[in-house]
């Protein structure tokens, strides 16, 4: 057998050594090759070289790329094509099918590396950790120039086989470094005595390590000392609870917190929740339900059901007894209104009480009873149905007297003790003419006149746009006036309530703000339908008085237009004149003027809901000039105006002036005045001349039986009814010398000189006994006495006086 191996060898040999006697090119045989592939003679693919020169098969590349790999233990594919001289795309196909079926292999990154390269790795490894103590996985991924996740998931599976280490957040630690550090977390841990955060327990030991390690170890990471930590834990080596990870609380002080609170409990029947928070228990709630299921969480404190008996049997009393209590009073200071609320809302007598709306909690922490709020809210209920009245009143006197004051500057008296005179009727049949002398006629009470009367009109337009300015304004406010606020309420609970005055009267969370706006709005309603009733009361009363006022000024102003008619008869009379005027303005004017202003204010108060008295039916009303300047301001917006223009025509000299000024007033205040035409002159002269002699025939004073013969021979004469003052009767007569003969005229002058003188006895007399002017008066009355007969025939008689 030997010898026929060595005969082939030696053949083989041979043939390699003889020189063919044809050479085949590069080309022919490239021929050559393909075509056997076409005759399927080569039934497999073939590759070509770098070079090109060779051909060389799959399988052939396969095994070649496994010999470099079994070789090496870790090479590059780039290396592979090079050594192997085939282009790099074959060489990666192949090297991922080679990877595929040995298991022990594995592509990473154009690397194939086997696991024998990584066995003699992790002995390195080993090798040098028994010399350094720990290593950073980054380090060797970085030695290695791989990723730090592929080592270590190299190194997981060789743990404590190839490498004696433990491998904790990137590091491997041996068992001794380990054993030591544990030792360092377990005596760190112990010595702990009241809750903490680990993480500030890991700084000091982090550079304890450091220190030991010296310059050239790894700064060990937090995880590696929580992971020891837990690991101890949960071998019991320490005793105590964590929470959230890293918040470590040792068994010695959670059993000293429960000691604490249980005794604070024990012994208060409450605990704040900020002493809970200084013992170190944060979520209080739950710590305390958990160990008292009885008690009751409330917003600052936690509370044993005992509190809550207490304080019921304490409100339930005050309830029974129609009073009040502050639960805030017999709580602890500890104990919030929030807190007082609740624990009102879980007693059993409170619950009943607000049930059956005996009682209400106010304030959060007052507990008050219907009866003792119905007891008050009476007691103010009367005051502020004065109060509204009142406010009422004032509204009306303010707000025109501001607006008018900004428009006319009449200076008025406002003494609020001058009270209404009552005068004669105005009417026809009472109408009499005033024999008063001019001292008694200037005796009467004047008023001041008008010091600016002689303003410019443009001025005056001026302030009557500023005055309608705030006309809106005011009217919006009156709706108001008659509700009282806030301080007004709170001050009369206080005056009910003594008690309540500590609670102050500016705290928006004090009781009397509270009781107030629990108040106001039943006064308010009280009020509206008390103003409601009287609104409609006064709607009839106002119709019944303005009907009566315009009956009374439709006889009233026909007459002042009729006696207006007489002093036509004077006008080349100045001095006279003005005296017949000024009488005029004084007597019927000021009458009818009074009447008017005295109604309207009336109606005034009737619209705005303030009650009025029902005075008695009266004729007339006589009023100074101070309260006919104040009626005037108490009217609104145009009417107060219009009346004070009245008032200042009335204190003037002219009654034209005046007569003006009352049609523009009646008119603004909706009355309706009758013009005085020809018939109904002489319907009012006919039944003025019949009153007139009516008086005549009856009277028995000589004094007044002169003026009243005047007044008739005028109506005679000229068909006029004149309205005469004792100091005119001269001019008077003497006006009538051409409608007399000579002894009548004679008569009435010497009548009128008697009158005159008796009357100056009369005013110088003093009543004493021996005052020797009573004499001289009685001797001059029975004179005028006797003369009395002949006067009353100068009208009466048969015969008519003869006119020239």
């Amino acid at each position: 057998m030997d010898e026929e191996l060595l005969e082939l060898q030696r053949q083989f040999e041979f043939a390699q050594q003889v020189k063919s006697s044809v050479r085949l090119s590069d080309r022919n045989v490239v021929e050559l090759v393909q075509k056997l592939q076409e005759l399927r003679v080569i039934d497999f693919d073939l590759l070509h070289t770098v070079t090109g020169k060779e051909y060389i098969t799959q399988e052939q590349l396969k095994n070649e790329i496994a010999t470099e790999i079994s070789k090496l233990g870790r090479v590059s594919v780039i290396d592979l094509a090079d050594t192997i001289g085939v282009d790099l795309y074959h060489v990666e196909k192949q090297a991922q099918d080679v990877v595929l079926s040995d298991p022990g292999l594995m592509l990473v990154q154009g690397e194939i590396i086997s696991q024998s390269y990584w066995d003699s790795i992790a002995e390195e490894i080993n090798e040098r950790l028994q010399e350094c103590s720990q290593i950073s996985v980054a380090e060797l991924a970085g030695q290695l120039q791989v990723g730090s996740e592929l080592v270590q998931s190299v190194l997981e599976p060789r743990l404590g086989t190839l490498v004696k280490a433990r491998l904790e957040g990137g590091q491997l630690y041996t068992p001794a470094y380990v054993a030591r550090v544990t030792a360092m977390v377990r005596g760190a841990s112990r010595g702990i005595f009241v809750p903490s955060n680990l993480s500030a327990l890991w700084a000091p030991l982090q550079q304890l390590v450091q220190q030991m390690n010296g310059s050239s170890g790894v700064a060990v990471e937090n995880a590696f000392f929580q992971s020891i930590f837990n690991r101890l834990l949960k071998e019991e080596e320490m005793l105590g609870s964590l929470r959230a990870g890293t918040h470590w609380t040792p068994s010695v002080f959670a059993v000293a917190q429960k000691e604490c609170v249980d005794s604070f409990f024990s012994q208060n029947s409450y605990i704040p929740y900020e002493t809970m928070q200084k013992l170190g228990i944060s979520q209080a709630v739950q710590f305390l339900q958990s160990r008292y299921p009885d008690g009751k969480p409330l917003s600052a404190v936690f509370i044993h059901s005992s509190m809550i008996e207490m304080l019921d049997s304490t409100t339930e009393d005050a309830i029974e007894q129609n009073s009040w209590i502050d639960s805030l009073s017999v709580l602890p200071a500890s104990f919030t209104s929030q807190d007082a609320n609740k624990i009102l809302l879980l007693c059993p007598s409170v619950q009943s009480a607000l049930k059956a709306e005996k009682a209400l909690i106010l304030a959060e922490s007052f507990v008050i009873s219907s009866g003792f709020i119905k007891g008050i809210y009476d007691q103010i209920e009367k005051e502020a149905e004065a109060f509204s009245i009142q406010a009422s009143t004032a509204s009306l006197i303010d707000h025109p007297s501001k607006s008018s004051e900004s428009q006319e500057s009449i200076p008025a008296n406002t003494d609020k003790g001058s009270k209404k005179k009552k005068g004669k009727s105005a009417s026809m049949k009472t109408a009499t003419v005033e024999t008063v002398p001019d001292d008694e006629e200037e005796a009467r009470p004047k008023s001041k006149r008008n010091q600016k009367k002689g303003r410019d009109s443009s001025s005056s337009q001026k302030l009557d746009a500023k005055a309608g300015g705030k006309k809106e304004s005011v009217k919006a406010q009156e709706g108001n006036n008659f509700i009282p606020p806030d301080g007004w309420v709170m001050k009369k609970i206080v005056d009910s309530v003594p008690e309540f005055e500590d609670e102050g009267m500016d705290n928006p969370d004090s009781i009397l703000k509270h009781l107030a706006d629990l108040m106001r709005p039943m006064l308010i309603n009280s009020l509206k339908e008390r103003r409601k009733k009287i609104f409609t009361e006064n709607a009839d009363r106002m119709k019944r008085l303005k009907d009566d006022l315009q009956k009374k000024l439709d006889e009233s102003f026909l007459n002042m237009q009729l006696y207006e008619k007489a002093l036509e008869l004077f006008e080349d009379d100045q001095s006279t004149s003005a005296v017949l005027h000024r009488h005029l303005l004084r007597t019927t004017a000021a009458t009818i003027a009074d009447t008017l202003l005295h109604d309207l204010d009336i109606l005034n108060k009737l619209k705005n809901g303030i009650e009025v008295g029902d005075s008695k039916a009266q004729d007339s009303v006589l009023l100074e000039s101070s309260e006919r300047m104040d009626l005037a301001k108490n009217l609104n917006g145009s009417l107060s105006r219009k009346a004070l223009a009245l008032v200042e025509a009335l204190e003037g000299k002219r009654v034209d002036a005046f007569m003006t000024t009352f049609r523009d007033l009646a008119e603004e205040s909706g009355l309706a005045l009758k013009k005085l035409d020809k018939k109904l002159e002489r319907t009012l002269l006919h039944a003025y001349r019949k009153d007139l002699i009516s008086q005549v025939s009856t009277e028995s004073d000589p004094v007044a039986l002169l003026a009243k013969v005047v007044s008739l021979l005028y109506i005679k004469a000229h068909n006029k009814a004149l309205q005469a003052p004792g100091r005119a009767i001269a001019a008077a007569i003497s006006h009538l010398k051409d409608k007399l003969d000579e002894s009548a005229y004679k008569t009435l002058t010497d009548c009128q000189k008697a009158t005159v003188t008796l009357l100056a006895l009369m005013s110088a007399s003093t009543g004493e006994e021996h005052d020797c002017s009573a004499d001289r008066i009685l001797s001059k009355r029975e004179l005028l006495e006797s003369q009395m007969p002949v006067l009353r025939s100068l009208v009466l008689g048969d015969s008519q006086p003869q006119q020239s």
